[in-house]
């Protein structure tokens, strides 16, 4: 005789089983994790929602409008991790702003363009032009070493990765620089010869860095150890949290690395070793 009682209880005991397994939401300290990213183009962040949404895990991009605001909500808690920046950038911030913040994983390399309304290549680049600079230090820096790549600018020998333009020993072309937060960067390319764009902005505005750049930054290396490979951060207390540990893990994937290559054409690279 089929008994009802039995049953019931069999399929508790299978449930409560199944919520024990690894990956599931009983296995961590919270339900929901709330990621605070910069700009809206955020699609290779879906696949890890999904999955962690079949681990009974809710995962919520914050959205910021500029760089410095994820790290002031992460060191006072009001997201959990946040996955904008590169690693440079959270060591200065948090240096500057006496944060406890940590990187715990790679994501992506946005390599840092110089765009123009004015001139089509490099070479074209007049006399005395104005060049729009994001003000942020990493960024500054970073511009100054692709001009010396390209053979405008000669920089300190021990001006390191990134430079302040006090570093600059000869500007032979007498260049100008405009410097602006990264998020108004493309505002200004109406008025200035040219203007260095963060990947992330860039792609927002409809450009294709690969294509529509005169000139473009040459990265390469992944690890935590390059200071331009962009970074998933967390609070340093919270650095070995599992569920933050898995969310790393899921980034990860090959679902996540090509969604990044189909979607944004070289604007943005995966910098993490696929399983």
């Amino acid at each position: 005789m089929f008994n009802k009682n039995f049953f019931k209880s069999a399929l508790i005991a299978l449930a409560a089983l199944l919520l024990t397994q690894p990956g599931f939401a009983a296995d961590y300290d919270r339900t929901e994790v709330k990621v605070g990213v910069v700009g809206e183009n955020n699609e290779y962040w879906q696949p890890i929602i999904d999955k962690l949404k079949a681990e009974k895990i809710k995962l919520t991009l914050v959205k910021f409008a500029t760089y410095p605001l994820p790290n002031r909500a992460l060191e006072d808690g009001e997201i959990d991790l946040n996955a904008f920046q590169t690693g440079a950038f959270l060591k200065t911030e948090s240096k500057e702003n006496d944060y406890h913040l940590k990187a715990i994983g790679t994501t992506l390399i946005a390599p840092l363009g110089l765009y123009s309304k004015k001139i089509k290549e490099l070479s074209a680049l007049q006399e005395g032009a104005t060049i729009t600079v994001p003000n942020d230090p990493i960024t500054t820096g970073r511009a100054l070493r692709v001009l010396e790549s390209a053979g405008l600018l000669k920089l300190k020998a021990d001006a390191g990765y990134m430079p302040d333009p006090s570093a600059v020993t000869d500007n032979p072309h007498h260049l100008k620089f405009f410097f602006v937060d990264a998020a108004n960067s493309y505002g200004t390319l109406e008025d200035v010869d040219a203007a260095f764009i963060n990947g992330g902005f860039a792609v927002d505005r409809g450009l294709t860095p690969s294509k529509d750049a005169i000139f473009i930054e040459n990265t390469h290396g992944w690890g935590l150890e390059n200071p331009f490979v962009n970074v998933i951060a967390a609070r340093e207390a919270e650095a070995d949290n599992p569920l933050f540990l898995h969310i790393v893990e899921l980034y990860h994937t090959p679902e996540v690395a090509e969604i990044i290559k189909k979607t944004y054409k070289g604007a943005l690279i995966p910098a993490f070793e696929l399983p």
